[in-house]
Formats: C-alpha cells, sequence, structure tokens
C-alpha cells in the first residue's frame, strides 16, 4: 500500500538503461475512485508531463519507480478525470460519509500499488485538529463517489 506523499517527486527509472526518466508530479485518477496511473514531469524547464499506466510499473521502490522501459511512458492525450493535487484535484475535498456526516478534508490517499485500488483516506479537520488529535485515517472497500463538491464514501474510520 502506499500514500501519494511518499510517491510525489520520487524518481523514476528505466531498467534497461539505468536513466532517470523523470519525477512523479500528481496521480491520475477515475472518476470511481482508481488510480490509473501516474503523471511524471518528464523535463525540468519545459515540464512536459507523461502518462504511466499502473500496470506498466515494474516496481514502486522506498528510493524510486522501475519500468520495463522509456516507451512505456505516453503523452497525455487527454486530460485525467481528477488528479491529487493539479487538474480537477481531490487534495482538500470534502469527505462525507454515506449517512450524511461531513468527515473532513481530504490530506492523502492510501491505494494499492498493483490494482490502483484506493483503500484508505487520510483526513484533516485543520492544523490545530491535526496536532492535537494527530492524523485521522478511514478506510473504504467499496469506491467513493467523486463529484464537484464532495466525495462520498462508505467507511470504516480507525
Amino acid at each position: 500500500m502506499r500514500t501519494f506523499s511518499i510517491l510525489k517527486n520520487q524518481p523514476v527509472f528505466d531498467m534497461q538503461s539505468g536513466m532517470k526518466i523523470g519525477e512523479v508530479s500528481d496521480l491520475f485518477i477515475t472518476s470511481d475512485g482508481v488510480v490509473k496511473g501516474i503523471l511524471v514531469k518528464k523535463d525540468v524547464f519545459f515540464k512536459k508531463t507523461a502518462f504511466l499506466d499502473i500496470q506498466n510499473i515494474a516496481s514502486f521502490g522506498a528510493d524510486g519507480i522501475m519500468i520495463e522501459n522509456v516507451d512505456l511512458l505516453e503523452k497525455l492525450k487527454t486530460p485525467p478525470e481528477y488528479t491529487f493535487s493539479h487538474q480537477h484535484p481531490l487534495n482538500g475535498q470534502m469527505i462525507v460519509s454515506k449517512s450524511g456526516d461531513s468527515i473532513g478534508l481530504l490530506k492523502d490517499v492510501y491505494f494499492l500499488e498493483e490494482l490502483g485500488t484506493i483503500v484508505g483516506y487520510e483526513i484533516t479537520d485543520g492544523f490545530f485538529s491535526d496536532i492535537t488529535e494527530g492524523k485521522q485515517v478511514i478506510q473504504s472497500e467499496k469506491p467513493p463517489a467523486i463529484g464537484k463538491d464532495a466525495i462520498i464514501v462508505d467507511v470504516n474510520q480507525t
């Protein structure tokens, strides 16, 4: 299981050449709450962004992501439905339970690397609440309903 905060800015390496291809800049998230892939910032100066399907990632390491070869990176043809922090961002969006209770604001997501399934959400109620109460993580076995105003989840709070 990974969180976006751990992946952000990690290098992406081509296993054939050993060359660093770029860095993770964001998650590509579908409207049914699945991490379809990662967005890789390829060029420091021009900030070209490429898409890497999660199925094409050979391994997620502590210090980088490995892919079989650079040809697995695709030009981003259509913008993602949602990202974590850039276009149509989920970061900071209101999380509401299916019972209608406001849970907090989304701070991070936990997902299974192999499948891209989001299985948990790190929630914040604000800076002071995070200091006094610590981080709050909610788990959900069912996909969320992602909308313009809120993310609706079926939750088990931990």
